[in-house]
């Protein structure tokens, strides 16, 4: 009889949960204002992951209440509530899969994300976490759901895996109210981060983000012109005569944790 009610009370609990789940993701905003450090201008940041992993119970609470959404609940919502939640959950998970593992890469076993993986899978094929009703993985979240379900390339400058040389994770969370705002700036912030992208003397240079995902961006040269101006820094090489002439190269991807040693 104590077990039935102790299900019941389980059930009615995640039941509530979601029922007052919170569009404005405030919670997670709290939890990256605390732990992600912005710098470089605002072109990038890095995360705090020992003290995260020290006071990680905001972070667990607020992934439970997105495990507590069922799918009849997200259905309901706007696109753009959609897509904020599972770009909040993709970031969200990545941060507790880091610091799930945080003893690794403190002892020197794990450099980057990529140690995380098993003998025959990675880690973003783990099913850690549960999401709209079922256990899931980081890239049922990336390319079943919102690469499947959306339209929309920006989201590469907004799903960060935990690397160095990822655009940089907003201290903030994505909400659908602001969607249309963050995902231009994330994008804007990324093609003006130097080190990742920009225009130089051999051509555009680009990472290997561009590369990985070329077929989102219905060509890339021409979606690109469209952010000629963060790229070239206003120089007459991002005019279109000029645009149009440039080689394309894609840089090394640094997989190193995004930490504040590796800054």
């Amino acid at each position: 009889m104590r077990a039935i009610l102790f299900i019941l009370g389980l059930v009615f609990q995640m039941a509530a949960s979601a029922q007052s789940f919170d569009p404005s993701h405030t919670a997670f905003t709290n939890v990256l204002n605390d732990h992600v450090e912005v710098y470089d201008e605002g072109l990038k940041s890095a995360v705090n992951y020992p003290e995260l992993a020290q006071n990680r119970k905001p972070l667990d609470k607020y992934l439970a209440s997105l495990s507590a959404v069922e799918p009849r609940q997200y259905e309901s919502w706007t696109h753009e509530q959609q897509l904020a939640f599972l770009i909040n959950a993709y970031n969200g998970f990545t941060l507790q899969l880091i610091i799930d593992n945080i003893d690794k890469f403190e002892s020197g076993e794990a450099d980057s994300i990529r140690d995380l993986g098993g003998l025959f899978s990675s880690p973003w094929e783990k099913s850690f976490f549960t999401l709209l009703g079922e256990k899931r993985t980081l890239d049922w979240v990336e390319h079943e759901k919102i690469r499947g379900d959306f339209d929309e390339p920006r989201i590469h400058a907004a799903l960060v895996c935990a690397a160095a040389s990822c655009p940089k994770l907003r201290a903030e969370a994505f909400t659908g109210k602001l969607l249309e705002t963050q995902l231009e700036n994330q994008m804007i912030t990324f093609l003006s981060d130097r080190d990742r992208n920009g225009i130089d003397d051999k051509g555009i240079y680009l990472s290997k983000i561009f590369d990985w995902y070329r077929e989102d961006f219905d060509g890339l040269r021409d979606y690109l012109r469209t952010y000629s101006g963060a790229l070239s820094d206003g120089s007459g090489n991002g005019d279109n005569k000029n645009f149009q002439s440039l080689d394309i190269r894609f840089v090394d991807y640094n997989w190193k944790l995004n930490n504040l040693e590796n800054r």
